[in-house]
């Protein structure tokens, strides 16, 4: 059992019950006994507890969301320190992740995208608006509620901006949701949040993130060199002006992102006004998600420099040394040792075959180049011919071991996807596109697919199908959804491109997950990207009603009183009793006890006592005053994991003639008690009302 559970912090919080687990954290929903409100309480792991750095981190934190207010952030009541746990407490939020949204929806539409994007901005605005940065924006701290509302939460790795102690040695957040510029550790600011939240929007629209690899460094590699597809290589179901939007947040050079949250949230406004709208963005790279490699300065000599180098030992300026050079007045040279220029001229005679000598040493030493350049072409030339017959020859066998792995891609436009069509191809992965409009296709016909009929891909491909909804009709009405399973009335909906929400309701004869109602109600007109609520049944209304104290009276009036307690569940059965005929001996629900009107009450009544001779006398008709009898009584009770106190009680008395430790795991306890003829005890449990039993006192030492 988890060490929190039942605890009381800070003389305030309950813990009840563990509801999430982190990296850092466990969190837990609590009762706040000071306001009597439901809570979530985050709990520093032990293992992190004794390092100072989480701490300080955990701490920071609840600091930093408790500076905002706004209500797409998830807000924090109180951060403390008790009894060994560092805890924040925080609203509770009733709903699931953005991821798991994901997971269960698949792709999602654009406006379903939009919808929840410019929420999660809007939280990003107001957090940098008080210089804070979240720095780990992902699904997985996105809150999804009921009403179809987003809360940005686990500021757990946030940094306020104007603070010099940042965290530079790692590299936080989630790997396929990182900025470049966390990967490498550098700065941090606010774009960083929009580059995430990019990369979420590109996720939701495609299905998978934009980077994804075995290992975590390959995939923040790959954001450090970006050249991400686009998404409407994936989904080319994106309007151009949302991917467009994606493209910029996620750009490689920050300086190409957006510069605030507020910006970004302009152009979604305008996209969302109009769809159709383009924002032509040019990043300074021309390609903001790409990079080019460096310029090398040291780039290999060239053959003429080669030749260069083996006349003269040193190496000719290259192109970017001499870029290099700095710029001055060209000096020519002549080749002549200064000083003695004089001499040489006074005797020309002894030059002149000098010069013819070095001459032809020049003309020989330059056949040889040649002759060793040819050599060496030649030479490079076959070890190059060889190297493509090996390659090819490679691949070629490669291609044949691959070809044996593939399998040929089914064609299935025009076939009616129904249920079970999946598991008629169980080489491939069939993943679904949001449905369209068709005037070529009917109804659930599939209209398009990826990969194509009759390519080869390996087996589990992901196989792509768009599904036909038929011909657009004219004017789109309410379809009349009451009876259907809520999960399929949702998708039939959003793929039609409206914002869904649902609403729950109790309903006495719908089953529980099914529609009950629709607003708006079947036949109304609806609008493009509309918003509908439908309302899903989770069953009967539970009515609750008090048990009434039924032992001792007639059955006839005991069920009476049922009757007008609303309990319609109920069971009369007649057993051997000692006491009056008729009369209610048992009740299998404690009185007073508030329980659902449904639930089964089991009474039991007397048969009445056995008949007798007349001679003698029996236990109930015998004198006042005989003397009492000593017995022992075995009582059941109730199994416990923990010791506690029995009473035992004369029936309508509270005070105890009898008190008993039961030991933890006892189903019985074993009291001697004195009396006459038949006598009712009311047994209590730790102070609380358990249970009626009676006993009866016989000479021969009978018992209950």
């Amino acid at each position: 059992m988890d060490q929190y559970i039942g605890r009381l912090l800070d003389n305030r919080y309950e813990i009840l019950e563990v509801i999430g687990t982190g990296g850092m954290a466990v969190v837990y929903k609590a009762l706040c006994h000071r306001l009597n409100r439901l809570v979530a309480i985050k709990i520093l792991k032990d293992e992190f507890a004794g390092d100072e750095e989480f701490r300080r981190r955990f701490h920071a934190e609840g600091e930093a969301v408790a500076m905002l207010s706004h209500p797409n952030i998830v807000q924090v009541y109180d951060v403390s320190s008790s009894d060994n746990a560092n805890y924040i407490v925080m609203e509770l939020i009733d709903g699931i992740s953005l991821k798991q949204y994901m997971e269960n929806k698949g792709v999602l539409n654009w406006k379903e995208t939009l919808h929840f994007a410019m929420q999660i901005a809007k939280g990003l605005e107001h957090a940098h608006s008080r210089g804070i940065v979240h720095r780990d924006i992902k699904p997985h701290n996105v809150m999804v509620l009921k009403n179809g509302s987003v809360k940005v939460m686990d500021f757990g790795i946030a940094r306020v901006m104007n603070k010099s102690n940042t965290l530079t040695k790692e590299a936080l957040g989630s790997v396929h949701y990182i900025s470049p510029e966390q990967a490498k550790g550098g700065h941090t600011d606010n774009r960083s949040d929009l580059y995430s939240l990019s990369v979420v929007m590109y996720e939701m629209m495609t299905g998978r993130p934009p980077y994804d690899g075995e290992s975590a460094v390959a995939v923040a590699i790959q954001h450090i060199n970006g050249g991400a597809p686009r998404p409407s290589s994936l989904n080319p179901n994106i309007p151009e002006g949302l991917e467009e939007i994606i493209m910029k947040g996620m750009a490689l050079d920050v300086r190409d992102r957006y510069a605030s949250a507020t910006e970004m949230l302009q152009d979604m406004e305008e996209f969302r006004k109009n769809p159709a709208i383009t924002f032509n963005y040019h990043s300074m790279l021309d390609d903001a998600t790409r990079i080019l490699p460096a310029a090398r300065n040291d780039a290999a000599p060239t053959v003429a420099e080669r030749k260069a180098q083996g006349r003269t030992g040193t190496r000719a300026p290259t192109e970017s040394m001499r870029m290099r050079a700095v710029p001055g007045p060209v000096r020519r040279t002549t080749g002549v040792i200064p000083g003695v220029e004089n001499r040489e001229a006074a005797a020309p005679r002894r030059a002149k075959p000098r010069r013819r000598e070095d001459e032809a040493q020049k003309k020989a030493q330059e056949e040889r180049s040649r002759v060793a350049t040819t050599a060496v072409v030649i030479v490079s030339a076959v070890a190059v011919f060889a190297i493509l017959i090996f390659l090819v020859a490679l691949f070629n066998g490669a291609l044949l071991d691959q070809e044996k792995g593939l399998v040929e891609v089914p064609y299935l436009e025009g076939y009616l996807y129904v249920e079970g069509f999946a598991g008629q191809y169980p080489d491939f992965n069939i993943r679904l596109q949001p449905r369209k409009y068709s005037d070529a296709y009917g109804e659930n016909q599939i209209m398009e697919q990826t990969p194509a009929g009759g390519s080869k891909v390996q087996k589990g491909t992901d196989l792509w199908l768009t599904v036909s909804m038929g011909p657009e009709p004219p004017v789109k009405t309410m379809d009349n959804l009451i009876g259907v399973d809520a999960e399929q009335a949702k998708n039939t909906l959003s793929d039609q491109g409206f914002l869904v929400y649902i609403r729950k309701e109790n309903h006495q004869t719908i089953p529980e997950g099914q529609v009950t109602r629709t607003d708006p109600a079947e036949g109304v007109e609806l609008a493009n990207g509309q918003s509908i609520y439908l309302y899903v049944s989770v069953g009967p209304e539970v009515t609750m009603a008090k048990m009434p104290d039924l032992i001792g009276m007639d059955k006839d009036r005991a069920i009476e009183s049922l009757k007008q307690a609303g309990f319609v569940n109920y069971r009369a059965d007649e057993v051997e009793s000692p006491r009056p005929k008729g009369e209610v001996t048992f009740q299998s629900v404690s009185k007073y006890e508030e329980i659902d009107i449904t639930s089964e009450v089991v009474i039991h009544y007397s048969k009445g006592p056995a008949e007798t001779p007349d001679e003698g006398e029996t236990e109930e008709t015998a004198p006042a005053n005989t003397d009492p009898v000593e017995i022992t009584v075995v009582f059941p009770v109730p199994k416990r994991d923990a010791d506690y106190t029995l009473d035992i009680c004369l029936q309508g008395t509270t005070q105890a003639i009898a008190t008993q430790n039961i030991p933890a795991g006892s189903e019985t306890a074993t009291v001697k008690l004195s009396g006459r003829g038949t006598v009712w005890y009311d047994l209590y449990v730790n102070g609380e009302f358990f249970k009626e039993h009676y006993v009866e006192f016989t000479k021969d030492g009978g018992n209950s």
